[in-house]
Parts: structure tokens; C-alpha cells; sequence
């Protein structure tokens, strides 16, 4: 089992997918977490008006081996959390902005130290050399996304490393079948279930390219079409109930990727450096 798992971040990550009773369970270890450390199976199934069969179930389906796992996990992070001091819940109230800012602070500080832990350090060097090596590197997102595409292509540009992204779903489906087996795909979804990307990475696998997938899910369609995958954590749902979108994650996984591009590209400072002076002019101020 891996040690990096968290209760409360694979239930924010993976909820949209759950059934109904599962996200009983899940509400009731989101909503009262220092409770359910205390619980037995049968005590959590009555809490959730589900069964201790289902309770099982979902244990299992978010990746432990059993309640007991699930429950020493919630503990330990419910511990982490008292060990820093952190006085903080989930909501965000306009009367006490103080407070709210806190607790915004500590599950974005969590959303990101999650997401770094499961970053397996074979598996990026792996896209790491995909990317330095690709001719063309296609950045592709759809809706909420769309910007932390811009912003990595973007990026890989100022790097020395061609790279393409564009607003429009038709235009870049179009892109990806003119590219060949020298080229690279990034694709970046919070829900890793878009239908529109499903049918990219298929014309993609078509011509011999290689998917780069991040999404919050592991188990999400387009993460397991892709030949490589990192996982981003998400606690957006315990911020703001029924919308589970961050972008924080992923944006954070781009700027690791970009960082260690950087430091190991040959001349990758001097493209950097040219293209601020290209657009210098721009910043002056007459």
C-alpha cells in the first residue's frame, strides 16, 4: 500500500465518481473526521445510513486495505494537523476573514505537500526525458484547465523546448493528428473522464505519441490511457462542499516540471534570457 495515501485528499480527488452510498461515507469522514477516528465499521455505517459491507467496500475502492487502515491514516493526519498548531476548519465566511484566510492557507499547504508526495521520483525523470526529447511538446486541456496549459507551454517556450496550446478543443484535436512519434502530449485534467480528451489520446496513440498525463484521479480513464501519469491532490471540496476544482495542483506540477527542465536543459538560462529581452521593450516605462 502506498504510505503517501490520504483519506481526506482521495475522497476530495475521487468523489464525483463515488455512488450514493459511498458518498455517505464519505461526507460523514469529511464533515466529522475526529469522530470517525473513534469509530467501528458498524458505528460509521449507522452514522452514514449505509451498511458495514459498503463501509468495507469504500475502504477498499479509496485504496486501503481495510477500515482499520482508512482510520489509522485519519488519525495520523488529524494528529499532523494538531501537531502544527493548526486551529483551522473548513470554512470560508466573509464576517471573519482572518480565520478564513488560515484555513484557505492550510489546506492549499496540504493540497500541495500531498500532491509532492506522491510524485514518484523514476517516473518524472522518465517525462522529464520525454519532454527534452520531444520536437514538439502539445500542452492540451480542456474548460477549467485551459490556463495552466497556456501557462506550461509558455513556459517550455521560454525554455528552448517548442511547445504548442490553444483555447479551442477542434483546433487542437486537429494539431495532434499532424504530430508523430517525435513529439510529446501533455495533458492536464482535474477529472482525468473528459470524453474530448479520451478521443485525443486516441488519435495520439494512432501516430506512435506519447501521453503525459496529470489528473486528481489514478483510476480516471485518461489516466490509465496515458503511458505516463502523475497524480495531483485536490481539497477544494472541503472549502467549498459540491465544487471540487483547484488548479493550484496542477499548476504546481508544471512549475516542477519547468524548474527541473531548467536546471538541466543545456542553455536553457540563455533562451530564457533571450526571450526577456525580446519582450523588454514591452515592460518600459516612457
Amino acid at each position: 500500500m502506498d504510505d503517501n495515501l490520504s483519506v481526506l485528499g482521495t475522497i476530495c480527488s475521487s468523489y464525483d465518481s463515488y455512488f450514493d452510498a459511498e458518498k455517505k461515507i464519505a461526507d460523514c469522514i469529511l464533515g466529522r473526521k475526529e469522530d470517525v477516528v473513534d469509530m467501528t465499521v458498524a458505528e460509521l455505517a449507522k452514522a452514514s445510513g449505509t451498511s458495514d459491507a459498503t463501509v468495507s467496500r469504500f475502504c477498499r475502492r479509496c485504496g486501503f486495505k481495510g477500515f482499520h487502515h482508512l482510520k489509522m491514516t485519519l488519525a495520523r493526519e488529524v494528529m499532523e494537523e494538531k501537531g502544527k498548531g493548526m486551529t483551522v476548519s473548513n470554512d470560508i465566511l466573509r464576517g471573519d476573514i482572518a480565520q478564513s484566510l488560515q484555513n484557505i492557507l492550510a489546506n492549499k499547504v496540504t493540497e500541495l505537500t500531498q500532491t509532492v508526495s506522491m510524485i514518484e521520483p523514476g517516473n518524472l525523470e522518465q517525462i522529464l526525458h520525454r519532454i527534452e526529447q520531444a520536437r514538439t511538446v502539445q500542452v492540451v486541456a480542456v474548460g477549467n484547465t485551459v490556463p495552466v496549459a497556456l501557462d506550461f507551454s509558455f513556459k517550455l517556450n521560454q525554455l528552448g523546448i517548442a511547445s504548442v496550446s490553444g483555447t479551442i478543443w477542434e483546433t487542437q484535436m486537429a494539431y495532434t493528428l499532424n504530430l508523430t512519434a517525435e513529439d510529446v502530449i501533455v495533458i492536464i485534467s482535474n477529472s482525468g473522464t473528459s470524453r474530448r480528451l479520451l478521443t485525443l489520446i486516441q488519435g495520439a496513440k494512432e501516430n506512435g505519441i506519447a501521453v503525459i498525463a496529470i489528473t486528481n484521479q489514478p483510476e480516471s480513464p485518461v489516466a490509465l490511457e496515458a503511458d505516463y501519469h502523475i497524480t495531483t491532490a485536490t481539497r477544494e471540496k472541503l472549502l467549498l462542499g459540491e465544487f471540487c476544482f483547484s488548479r493550484v495542483s496542477a499548476t504546481m506540477v508544471m512549475e516542477i516540471l519547468y524548474l527541473f527542465l531548467a536546471v538541466s536543459k543545456a542553455n536553457s538560462y540563455d533562451s530564457i534570457r533571450r526571450h526577456e529581452v525580446a519582450i523588454a521593450e514591452d515592460k518600459e516605462i516612457s
